[in-house]
């Protein structure tokens, strides 16, 4: 079970790698579209966010406190879905359908990160495969 769970652990650990690199290599550009999307001080929360991503995903990835970094993942999701993906605010149906879509994914993701958590929380040092076991106990 271990290395199914280290396997688990890195594939959903990639998309928050990729996202976060991308925050940095794009830079600009995320930055332009999260002012557009009214986000307070794009300039500093694409770098910082970027930032969460990419240390939540390596957390989660590697196992050191992987769920601290479930957490990290969770603090990137919910606000991202809601500033940058606020679906009711679009009056065209394509777009309103997109923003949706990517509201929708980012919460779906935050609820996957909470049930890691969960899992890495009750499991404790018996996760075996990690560096450095889960900071919380349930």
């Amino acid at each position: 079970m271990d290395v199914l769970v280290l396997v688990g652990r890195i594939l959903f650990a990639l998309l928050f790698l990729g996202a976060g690199m991308g925050h940095f290599a794009q830079r600009e550009m995320m930055t332009g579209y999260a002012a557009s999307k009214g986000v307070p001080a794009a300039k500093l929360m694409v770098p910082l966010s970027g930032a969460v991503v990419i240390l939540g995903g390596l957390m989660v990835a590697i196992g050191v406190w992987p769920d601290l970094g479930t957490l990290l993942l969770v603090a990137f999701l919910v606000p991202t879905a809601v500033l940058m993906h606020g679906f009711w605010r679009e009056t065209d149906a394509a777009s309103k359908a997109n923003e949706q879509t990517q509201f929708l994914k980012d919460l779906s993701l935050a609820g996957a990160a909470l049930a890691l958590f969960a899992f890495f929380a009750a499991e404790g040092n018996d996760l075996g495969l990690v560096v450095l076991g889960p900071l919380f106990t349930l």
